[in-house]
This record gives C-alpha cells, sequence and structure tokens, in this order.
C-alpha cells in the first residue's frame, strides 16, 4: 500500500513540476522571443527551465530528508525493512531529481523551439 501511494506521490510531483515550469514558460513567452531574436541559443534556453525545475526538486527533496526525525511515526508501518534506511535514502532522491529532469525538459524544448517572431508578435 505504502508503494502504491508513493507511486501516486511520484506522478502527482512530476506533473506538477510539469505544470509550474510549463506556467513559467507561458507567461515568459515574450522574454524567451527577445532573448532569441538576441541570439540565445536553445540549449541555454533549455537549461534555465531544466535548473529551475531542478531548483523545486532539490527544495523538496532537502525538505524530505530533513524530515528523517520523523521517521519514528510510521515506524509500525513498515514491514522488513528499518525506517532508516540508507539504499532509500541515497534511490529515492536520485528517483525524483531524474523525474524533475524529465518534467522540466519537456516544457524547455517547447520553450526553445518557440519562434522569435511570432513571441513578439503575440502581445
Amino acid at each position: 500500500m505504502l508503494g502504491i501511494a508513493g507511486a501516486m506521490a511520484l506522478v502527482l510531483g512530476i506533473i506538477g513540476i510539469y505544470g509550474v515550469i510549463s506556467y513559467a514558460v507561458s507567461q515568459r513567452n515574450r522574454e524567451i522571443g527577445i532573448r532569441l531574436a538576441l541570439g540565445a541559443q536553445q540549449h541555454e534556453l533549455r537549461r534555465m527551465f531544466v535548473i529551475s525545475g531542478l531548483a523545486l526538486a532539490g527544495i523538496g527533496v532537502a525538505i524530505g530528508l530533513a524530515a528523517v526525525g520523523l521517521t519514528r511515526l510510521v515506524k509500525s508501518l513498515l514491514f522488513g525493512i528499518s525506517p532508516l534506511d540508507p539504499l532509500t535514502y541515497a534511490v529515492v532522491p536520485l528517483v525524483l531529481v531524474a523525474a524533475a529532469v524529465l518534467a522540466s525538459y519537456l516544457p524547455a524544448r517547447r520553450a526553445a523551439s518557440v519562434d522569435p517572431v511570432e513571441a513578439l508578435r503575440a502581445e
């Protein structure tokens, strides 16, 4: 049951990061058009949005790792593993960061493919 809940939390987190980065891309469409018109490279724009997604994921991972003190509360729900399992604390942040990269790469790719003329003409 906890595995299903964890998987659902991961999916909701991916959707949340995708939504936030996608909204940021749509709000900064004019800025992206100006940057592209002035000669910014597409990989620089992708990197800019992926780094902002990684910052969000990093904050979440830091808060999650800081909550290690709360493991005593869920100790009765765990069967067969320790609440301070080092493998879990190493693998889960890596999976979350990889998911954040994937969730932020798609809107970043869309931002890099914006036509500068259309972006500036739209407003």
